[in-house]
């Protein structure tokens, strides 16, 4: 006895809500956690610093934001070469939006569908410190 029941239809392919830059594997290794816990990694578009100069990055992201039409750059360093260049890119691109310091918890909330004000509340509140018996 075999099933009859139709194969379902192919799932529709993710569209890029967000780029995450950073120095060298950080972008790839964000979007494969979110990957790996959500499924969601393709909702980002990984940009690395390596290799490249202040004004390598910047072409880097602006043709990302171009290509892409996203307006969240998720950033690794407040102060970094990549945050530098998002900044630059977002003073020519109105609605382009810039979040530093990012960690896990923040863009997996944005990959699963929060807005950009739930997502960074939750990486603040993701932070936590655990001492131990010495209280060290």
């Amino acid at each position: 006895m075999s099933s009859s029941a139709a194969p379902s239809p192919p799932a529709a392919p993710i569209t890029p809500r967000a780029i995450i830059a950073g120095h060298g594997g950080f972008a790839n290794g964000m979007i494969s956690a979110v990957a790996q816990i959500s499924g969601l990694g393709g909702v980002f578009i990984p940009v690395s610093n390596t290799g490249l100069s202040a004004a390598g990055v910047e072409d880097l992201l602006r043709a990302a934001v171009r290509d892409s039409g996203v307006l969240v750059i998720f950033t690794d360093l407040p102060s970094g070469s990549c945050t530098l260049a998002a900044r630059r890119v977002a003073r020519k691109e109105p609605g382009l939006v810039v979040v530093t310091g990012v960690a896990l918890p923040t863009v997996l909330s944005f990959a699963c569908g929060s807005d950009l004000a739930t997502a960074t509340q939750r990486g603040r509140d993701a932070i936590t410190v655990v001492e131990g018996a010495d209280g060290a």
